[in-house]
């Protein structure tokens, strides 16, 4: 059963960065593409961000394009998700996810993501 463990979540002014990872068990990370989602308090989980099996192609929400970047190293079974110019609204848990969906070379939508980590609390304070 493979496991994603997200870490680098904490609390951030406004305008600053942060970098969170997800490393997952197994052997065979390189074969799925991943994502990153969140939820505010309140709020339905959002897509945020998705990358390719290779890592050559990526996918960002708009509300996050140009401050936020999705990346992979396969090497290391990790996907990282760099978070600049935070602003509180970006107040969220935020998840990664794996994609079983091989048909789709960065899916989007939550139901074509099947695993899914714990979760890594991000606040960001005005």
């Amino acid at each position: 059963q493979v496991q994603l463990v997200e870490s680098g979540g904490g609390l951030v002014q406004a305008g600053g960065s942060l970098r969170l990872s997800c490393t997952a068990s197994g052997r065979t990370f390189s074969n799925y593409p991943m994502g990153w989602f969140r939820q505010a308090p309140g709020k339905e989980r959002e897509f945020v961000a998705g990358i390719s099996r290779s890592g050559g192609s990526t996918y960002h929400a708009g509300s996050v394009k140009g401050r936020f970047t999705i990346s992979r190293d396969n090497a290391k079974n990790t996907v990282y998700l760099q978070m600049n110019s935070l602003k509180p609204e970006d107040t969220a848990v935020y998840y990664c996810a794996r994609s079983n969906t091989a048909s789709i070379l960065v899916p989007t939508t939550q139901s074509n993501y099947h695993v899914w980590g714990q979760g890594t609390q991000v606040t960001v304070s005005s």
